[in-house]
């Protein structure tokens, strides 16, 4: 079974004796794009009230969401991959702690960076459904670009498969998946794709000032669609399912697209 696109590259960047995966660094450029992107959208996003002339949203608060945003992340991430892996870390407890085993997951990371940035919002009291308004664009960017950046370290491949775009990775890598070499699904790719077809009609929704009230609902329905786009993009994983033909990290999509639709709904009959 050969792949028609095949990959042979050396994943890794070098400066002197420090190799740097290109992915990390492609990844960098595409999470700074996104915040550039976050603060010209706040420059010309109004704040709420009578304001005359109407004020922006301040650019100074970016950083300090940003710190909000990490640990959030970071803890809805880790959350994310011991809920998917709960037969292991129910039998060792402690490694949940151990920041060098394991990995995070992205179904609960973006939720928890929102809520933290929203934590942090309040203590500054910023207008974070101001800011939720304008950061449903750049997320998706960055969800978007981000998978795409995978496939410089065959991050996310899929299921072997014998279609015509299979891919494959050659060389000593090293490679994020196993069995990098087999034919399979390029499933970062067809979720960057997804989430870029989000990215567009969310954008024509805003055009078309279907969210005029800037309340932050349209950043949860761009989560809620991201998340029902990485659900079914799951089905060419290569996880074992838990419930019926369902992954854990589906199941735990399909809590993250509820509670966004109950989010909505509470938003809009406010």
């Amino acid at each position: 079974m050969l792949a028609t696109i095949a990959f042979e590259f050396d994943p890794l960047f070098y400066v002197g004796d420090i190799s740097v995966r290109l992915q990390t660094i492609a990844l960098a450029a595409v999470l700074f794009a996104a915040l550039i992107l976050l603060v010209r959208i706040g420059r010309v996003t109004p704040l709420a009230g009578p304001y005359v002339p109407p004020l922006t949203l301040r650019a100074a608060d970016v950083p300090i969401l940003v710190l909000g945003m990490v640990p959030g992340a970071v803890l809805g991430g880790r959350l994310d991959y011991v809920l998917v892996h709960l037969d292991y870390y129910l039998d060792d407890p402690a490694s949940i702690l151990d920041a060098t085993q394991g990995s995070l997951g992205l179904g609960l990371a973006v939720p928890g960076a929102i809520l933290g940035a929203a934590i942090i919002g309040r203590l500054i009291d910023t207008q974070i459904d101001r800011w939720s308004h304008a950061s449903v664009l750049p997320m998706l960017f960055a969800l978007g670009a981000g998978k795409f950046v995978g496939i410089l370290a065959a991050e996310g491949q899929g299921r072997p498969t014998d279609l015509s775009w299979a891919t494959a990775y050659l060389g000593d890598g090293p490679w994020s998946s196993l069995a990098a070499s087999l034919p399979s699904h390029p499933a970062q790719v067809y979720e960057a794709l997804f989430t870029f077809w989000v990215l567009v009609l969310v954008a024509i929704m805003l055009r078309v000032g279907a969210f005029a009230r800037r309340d932050g609902s349209v950043l949860l329905v761009g989560v809620a669609l991201w998340a029902i786009g990485r659900m079914i993009v799951a089905t060419t994983w290569r996880d074992a399912a838990v419930l019926a033909p369902f992954g854990a990290e589906q199941l735990i999509l399909g809590v993250v697209v509820v509670g966004c639709s109950g989010m909505i709904l509470r938003l809009r009959t406010r």
